[in-house]
Parts: structure tokens; sequence; C-alpha cells
């Protein structure tokens, strides 16, 4: 039986770290179930001149990841009826990168607006592994309340906040990128090869 990962992607900035670990996913032969929010499509056509289309998902997917995707099934975010919606719909759980204060405040209350908001809140309740990636700052205090809340439920609360030890302070935005994308894939559970783990020694690389 198919078992994928649920991957959503709100509308924050910060559409390389969905990418990284969309195409992390794939490479380690993984299934993903992909869900992109309204308010996400305006920021991956900012952020990478991409359209992020229902009738053409697959070819702005692979024009939006640089590579053609592994094994995807896409569902609008308006489709409530959609298979991550119920939890009888067999998922490994889900991750929300990056997760918007919106889109963190909407699954922390319970208030499944769209299918993101509702994937998310069936995975916490059916004690899946759940990975929220916030990314803005700084940060209100309703915001800080939400992500205990997540915690508090049983999310992995995972900040956008790339370590240096791996690369140094030469790293190219696109190391940074992988990192936090490696640092999801770990939570997961996920082998992965994205970046160069602390060995206890100082200059290793």
């Amino acid at each position: 039986m198919r078992e994928p990962w649920v991957v959503g992607v709100s509308g924050a900035s910060g559409t390389p770290y969905s990418a990284a670990v969309l195409r992390a996913l794939f490479d380690a032969g993984e299934s993903v179930d992909l869900i992109v929010s309204r308010a996400a499509r305006l920021t991956i056509l900012d952020e990478t001149g991409v359209s992020f289309r229902d009738g053409h998902w697959k070819d702005d997917l692979a024009a939006w990841l640089g590579t053609p995707p592994g094994d995807v099934t896409y569902w609008p975010a308006g489709d409530l009826a959609a298979g991550p919606s119920s939890g009888s719909y067999p998922v490994r759980g889900l991750v929300v990168v990056p997760a918007s204060t919106a889109a963190c405040a909407g699954i922390a209350i319970g208030l499944s607006k769209d299918l993101l908001q509702r994937a998310a809140e069936v995975s916490l309740k059916e004690r899946r592994r759940v990975v929220v990636v916030p990314r803005e700052t700084p940060v209100t205090r309703s915001h800080l309340e939400h992500l205990i809340a997540l915690h508090d439920a049983g999310a992995v609360v995972l900040p956008a906040s790339p370590g240096f030890y791996g690369a140094g302070a030469g790293a190219s935005a696109q190391q940074l990128v992988d990192f936090v994308a490696g640092k999801v894939l770990d939570a997961l559970g996920v082998p992965h090869t994205l970046f160069r783990r602390w060995t206890g020694e100082l200059n290793a690389s």
C-alpha cells in the first residue's frame, strides 16, 4: 500500500526550503502527497518566477524543482474531500514547509480552513509525525503561543535556522537551505546527505 509523506507549502517566504525537502524525499525514494496553498502559489511565483497551476501542476512542479519529480500526488488546497483530509487515508506523516504564521495558528486551533490545515490536524490526531517549519522573524507572543500549542500537540517545531558548521561562513545560499531541509528529513527519519554532520572535531572539513 502506498504510504506517502504529506508536504504542505504555505504562503510564507521560503519556498526554496520546500523545493529542497521535496527533492530530498524523491531522492530517498519516498512517496509524496503535495498540497500548495493559494498564498503559496504567489510566493512561488515571486521567489522563482514559476507559476503553479492546478491544471498544469506536473509541468509546473518539475520547473519549480528543476528536475522531474518522483512518486507524487497533488491535491488542490481547496479540496476538503481529498485523501489527506481523512484519518483513514494512509500517510507516514506531514511536514509544513515553510509554515506561515496563519498556517501555524490555523493548525494549532484546529481551524481546518483548507486542506493543508485539515491534513495537519488529521496527522496530529492520528499521532503521526508532524514537522512544522516556521520562517517568520521576529515573532509575536501569539505566534509563540501557537508554536507551543503545536509542540504540546506532538508536532516538531523546526524553525528555518541553518547552522554554519557544515560549510562555514562562506556557505552558499543553497547549502544553508539544504541544512534546514536535512534537519526536516532527520525529524521525519528519512536518510539523506544534505549536509556534513558534526563529528566533535573543529575544522573537520
